[in-house]
């Protein structure tokens, strides 16, 4: 079992200050900041952590609430308190999803005997409805940054349809024209096809929706001096990244266990969510009229689709890769 000392906790918090105050508001505009809600499965991928710091470095987002979605709701809502406790954004609210298990999970080891109880920020019990009551408060048009199945986001709009009149999803979803790993063929992308029905109650509300689907976020990796720069930086949001990376690995489907993890990062696909929430300018962005089918597809369909903004392919891989490293480098 990999855990952080008291002492070094400690230390972390203490360094996350000033980083904290620049992101959470304290020494930034908040009037050029966009409101922002996490609605993640963090906890299986580690590209989930990956895009939590990401979205915790970018200045222009603030984060309102962080909620882990699909199943194992207690595990991903310590996963998430940790995080956010060590990075010192204890401002930011935990949501508790529907399903109150907790599940031992592929980040377990990291998170050690950490409980909901020893978060100093606020934790709903009820992540759902925290969801609701964000959007309806918030003075203008939150994003939904949508990092793995949806039932929390469908239980949501049963619940109150009205939510979708002040927000807009961005998320990671589907496969239009490529597969995995760059395949020709597209695939039943694992977020949709593991809950097809609450993606297309996500897409048959009047909000809009912007995906980065396998065409896009498939294919980042970082590796070479991009990665070496991340590994050896003595920063301790890092430092807390790759000992998450280390912990996760040994175990994790779909993935060699024996990936160097001094080398080279996995897939990390959700990061192009949140760079979708704050910017297009690296992406071929087309507007097409998807159906999200049982089994987990997401065809182009003229007669029976609803537009969604898509990013179908890479203006510049190299640039987005290197901003990714810049963001996490803060």
């Amino acid at each position: 079992m990999v855990t952080t000392s008291f002492t070094r906790r400690h230390f972390i918090r203490a360094t996350a200050v000033i980083t904290a105050a620049l992101t959470s508001g304290a020494l930034a505009d908040s009037n050029k900041r966009r409101p922002v809600i996490l609605d993640t499965d963090i906890g299986d991928d580690i590209d989930d952590t990956w895009a939590l710091f990401m979205l915790l470095r970018m200045p222009e987002l603030d984060l309102k609430l962080a909620v882990g979605d699909f199943g194992n709701a207690i595990y991903r809502a310590r996963l998430l308190a940790k995080l956010l406790d060590i990075t010192g954004r204890t401002d930011v609210p935990v949501g508790i999803g529907m399903d109150h298990t907790d599940e031992p999970g592929q980040q377990s080891g990291w998170i050690g005997d950490y409980q909901l109880r020893d978060y100093p920020g606020h934790v709903h019990t009820d992540g759902v409805q925290a969801i609701i009551d964000t959007i309806k408060s918030s003075p203008e048009p939150v994003t939904l940054i949508c990092l793995g199945p949806v039932p929390n986001i469908a239980e949501a709009l049963r619940r109150d349809p009205s939510i979708a009149s002040n927000a807009k999803i961005v998320g990671m979803y589907g496969s239009i024209y490529k597969g995995y790993l760059d395949s020709p063929v597209p695939a039943a992308e694992y977020n949709v096809r593991i809950d097809p029905q609450s993606l297309q109650a996500v897409f048959a509300a009047p909000w809009e929706c912007t995906i980065t689907p396998l065409d896009t976020c498939g294919l980042v990796v970082l590796d070479g001096d991009n990665y070496r720069r991340l590994y050896l930086s003595e920063d301790p949001w890092l430092q807390t990244l790759m000992e998450n990376y280390r912990v996760w690995l040994p175990g994790a489907p779909f993935v060699d266990p024996n990936q160097d993890t001094t080398r080279i990062s996995t897939t990390l696909f959700d990061t192009v969510a949140v760079y979708l929430a704050v910017s297009e300018d690296l992406v071929d962005m087309q507007t097409l009229p998807l159906r999200v089918t049982d089994d987990g597809y997401t065809v182009i369909d003229a007669f029976n689709g609803r537009p969604v903004r898509c990013a179908i392919g890479w203006k510049d891989l190299e640039a987005y890769e290197r901003q990714l490293v810049e963001t996490l480098l803060g």
